[in-house]
């Protein structure tokens, strides 16, 4: 297997707006992640992943952007910027950005050209259509609820827009927006930048006849992903774009893949294709949501988890790249999500993160996630933030049988903005976040849950993490080597091997809070790690509560 520096990395994601809030207006920004760049570097990180802070309206938190080469004023300045990639480069770690070129802002200067006239030559960045039977150009569902065609007045039609409608939707198949998307990355890598995670990269191709989607429900909208995900016309865009500007460098790239299958994932990064490193694909994120909605209902079993992640090992195995996580700026707390926060939080953090640390793939962190936070509790719709949810609730609660209650409740398990809740630095006021009023809510465990306790106990989920991230770095078998999976249809225990060279590491996590007896039992050997300072499982012959186990066979 080819090595890569972005094998080997450990990548760190930054969500600006909630990291460190320097000047104190309770929005984090650039000079606050400057001076978190030592606690970064002494925790391991290669490689920081900035979530956008282009010049922006914020309707989708800076995922709208209206200036790309312009940074938005509460984060700082593009001197500001400058400054961190020159400290971050002098720590020897590097800085990726979010490339966001689906969609841009209402308010860019191309689009309110568009909008002014149907010859405007700025009128075809974007996509238009003509009023069908008085109403949208078709039926498709917006992936943030409601019409995915936004009414102009103006020019009498429909514009695009596959999120919300401050985000209409670029027309990749016109040359001319290719051209000033590759401008702009030019921009950045001009500046120093190290690579691009690319928001939502398999949605720049559309059926250009816009059919109908297949309807599966009563409601007056459905769901057009087979007429704009993973279109053949895709992997042309991103091929196009790894000639004209990405092979010049030696960069990572990420791409956000939703809805696509591992035989998909292969196309995206097989280095033969020249398209991208890796994908941050989405299998594992929807097994604890029932149909399409994850805001309807769902259940979490140990088994999906494995059997996703499982399925991906062997299909990218010597084919592409995986891109290891189970959170992000998306997704909730992953300790919440897939542990037990009350009980085992430090169990389950630990184990989970042993979970991302031992696949095959870079492993991705999401900033607090080391320290083992968890969800916050919100009593009421008004405390949230999430554009997705705030849509989705106000098209569905119009609809018969609709539950508050358990939307509410179910929004409290998988809501976004639990990711989004601020860093936990300290135990003093604010989670020494900021020294102003935080823009979003602080979750009230930062008493409990921060970096300044965690730094001074040695069997905290930080100090664990540390010492997985330096055991990866310093095992070319747990980052080149094969996977097996050793026990795929365990219910409870994913137990797999990493081999290369003749060395063989096993990996046993107890996805659960039960005690489970081992069988069969694993091969002697030496514990490399473990989340528990009891007997090693060939031993003892039994798994505690979450209990994660790395051991290298004699």
């Amino acid at each position: 297997m080819e090595k890569a520096w972005w094998k080997e990395a450990e990548v760190y994601q930054i969500y600006p707006r909630s990291f460190c809030d320097q000047n104190g207006d309770g929005i984090g920004d650039l000079p606050g992640i400057l001076t978190k760049l030592d606690y970064l570097k002494d925790l391991g990180v290669d490689v920081l992943w900035l979530s956008p802070v282009y010049q922006s309206p914020n309707d989708d938190n800076g995922y709208d952007i209206s200036d790309y080469k312009k940074i938005m004023e509460e984060f700082g300045s593009l001197e500001d910027w400058d400054q961190l990639l020159k400290q971050t480069h002098a720590r020897g770690m590097r800085l990726i950005m979010d490339l966001v070129v689906n969609h841009t802002s209402d308010e860019h200067p191309w689009f309110i050209e568009s909008q002014k006239s149907r010859d405007n030559p700025y009128r075809d960045y974007y996509i238009w259509r003509d009023s069908v039977n008085g109403g949208p150009p078709n039926n498709w569902e917006s992936i943030f609820s409601g019409s995915a065609w936004q009414y102009d007045p103006p020019t009498d039609q429909y514009y695009l827009h596959l999120f919300s409608k401050k985000q209409p939707d670029l027309n990749w198949s016109n040359p001319k927006v290719r051209e000033e998307i590759y401008n702009l990355m030019e921009f950045w890598f001009a500046r120093g930048i190290d690579g691009f995670r690319i928001d939502v990269m398999n949605m720049y191709a559309k059926d250009m006849s816009f059919p109908n989607a297949p309807v599966k429900n009563d409601r007056p909208f459905q769901k057009g992903f087979k007429y704009h995900v993973n279109l053949p016309k895709n992997h042309e865009y991103l091929h196009e774009m790894y000639q004209r500007v990405l092979s010049r460098y030696d960069c990572m790239t990420v791409g956000e893949a939703s809805f696509t299958s591992p035989q998909e994932g292969i196309k995206y990064t097989d280095p033969s294709r020249q398209e991208l490193n890796m994908i941050i694909q989405f299998e594992h994120m929807g097994i604890d949501t029932e149909g399409e909605d994850k805001y309807i209902s769902g259940a979490y079993r140990p088994l999906d988890l494995k059997r996703a992640l499982t399925r991906w090992q062997y299909a990218l195995n010597g084919k592409g790249w995986n891109c290891n996580y189970l959170s992000n700026h998306d997704q909730p707390r992953q300790v919440s999500r897939f542990g037990d926060d009350k009980n085992y939080r430090y169990e389950s953090a630990c184990m989970l993160g042993a979970l991302t640390h031992t696949l095959q793939g870079t492993p991705f962190i999401y900033q607090g996630e080391e320290l083992g936070m968890t969800n916050i509790k919100m009593e009421r719709f008004e405390d949230f933030r999430d554009v997705e949810l705030l849509n989705w609730l106000r098209v569905h609660s119009k609809l018969p049988g609709f539950d508050l209650h358990k939307a509410l409740e179910r929004a409290n398990y998988i809501s976004r903005d639990h990711a989004r809740t601020p860093m936990q630095w300290t135990d003093s006021e604010n989670a020494g976040f900021t020294s102003g009023t935080p823009w979003i809510k602080l979750n009230p465990n930062y008493r409990q849950i921060n970096a300044r306790e965690q730094l001074q106990n040695p069997h905290s989920v930080l100090s664990f993490y540390k010492k997985l991230i330096a055991l990866r770095k310093n095992s070319e078998t747990l980052i080149y080597g094969e996977f097996e999976d050793l026990l795929p249809d365990h219910e409870d225990i994913y137990y797999y091997k990493r081999a290369l060279n003749g060395e063989e590491i096993y990996i046993i996590l107890n996805l659960t809070d039960k005690l489970i007896k081992m069988d069969p039992y694993p091969p002697k050997g030496k514990v490399l790690l473990s989340n528990y300072c009891g007997k090693p499982i060939w031993e003892e012959g039994q798994l505690h509560p979450f209990e994660a186990q790395i051991f290298r066979k004699e």
